[in-house]
């Protein structure tokens, strides 16, 4: 009769590694499908923000068209940030003017502040009246003409935000840090030169709210709203808003729109990504008048002409 023989116990190591191998592949199984539907709910988003606009063609623009997907071409963004009492319309005036210019070859950026009282025509109207008006009478094509008219320089795309809703925003990614350039109350809030600050969407947005106290007036402003724009991309990008991506990502389509598409925005993060780290803030700047007891903000020509040839070297247009 033979003795059977005694099986061999699995060694520890061996249990514990095809242990660990199960895990494994249930991680990469679980990332798997966290990352396709984060790229599925990211791509409706994008569809739900995208809206073409109306524009006259520059004429630079016949000789040098904009190929995102190539990566050479120095291309605009005109940022807005509309002013409403709303946080589901996109209807007031556009507050915050920006273009922002972006150079691959170079590896620069640079952004521009438009003062929202900048008297100037506003194409499609036939008037001259604040720039910031251009959004209220004729929405985003009457303030893109109204601004490539104004620098002569092409607006190749445009985002604009509504500055109500970032709230929701800056509340889906548990806030933003800023650090006040001067001391004042706005509100219920209070704001401490040179301390930074932790800020929910509301207190965020009265901090970008305050005008008629700060001794540089609407460039003043127009200084603190970028912050709260740019702090708020910053946490955005940052890993711990990652969680809350569908709540970002709602509120975003709710909030802002654009004419780049999802494969513009895909192209532009692998071409131009190295042109953001050398980013330039220039500002255009006026004297204060009266029309009819109202007050505009005059830019002299000469500044303009300042201003314009720089976007030009910017944009290889010269």
């Amino acid at each position: 009769m033979t003795k059977r023989r005694p099986k061999k116990k699995k060694s520890t190591g061996r249990i514990v590694f095809g242990i660990a191998f199960l895990l494994l592949n249930v991680m990469m199984l679980v990332v798997g499908v966290f990352v396709w539907q984060a790229y599925r709910d990211l791509r409706a988003t994008t569809d739900d923000m995208y809206e073409p606009v109306e524009q006259e063609a520059h004429t630079s623009r016949t000789e040098n068209p904009v190929d995102v997907d190539a990566g050479e071409t120095p291309f605009s963004v005109l940022i807005m940030g509309v002013d409403t009492d709303s946080d589901d319309s996109m209807v007031g005036r556009s507050d915050t003017l920006m273009l922002m210019t972006v150079n691959p070859n170079t590896e620069t950026s640079t952004i521009l502040s438009i003062p929202r009282d900048t008297y100037t025509e506003i194409v499609g109207r036939g008037t001259n009246d604040k720039i910031n008006h251009a959004y209220a009478f004729g929405g985003t094509s009457m303030t893109v003409n109204s601004v490539q008219n104004l620098l002569d320089v092409p607006v190749d795309y445009y985002v604009s935000v509504n500055m109500a809703s970032m709230v929701q925003i800056i509340d889906a990614v548990g806030g933003i840090t800023i650090t006040p350039p001067l001391t004042f109350t706005q509100g219920n809030y209070s704001f401490v030169e040179g301390q930074p600050t932790q800020m929910d969407g509301t207190k965020a947005l009265s901090y970008s709210r305050m005008r008629k106290n700060d001794p540089e007036g609407d460039y003043g402003r127009q200084h603190r709203q970028r912050q709260v724009i740019e702090g708020t991309m910053q946490s955005i990008a940052s890993l711990n808003s990652v969680s809350n991506y569908r709540s970002i990502l709602a509120s975003m389509s709710e909030s802002m729109r654009t004419n780049m598409s999802f494969d513009d925005m895909v192209d532009m993060l692998n071409n131009y990504r190295s042109s953001a780290n050398n980013v330039e803030q220039m500002q255009l700047r006026g004297s204060s008048m009266f029309i009819n007891n109202i007050y505009y903000e005059q830019i002299p020509q000469e500044e303009l002409n300042r201003v314009t040839t720089e976007l030009k070297t910017q944009l290889e247009l010269n």
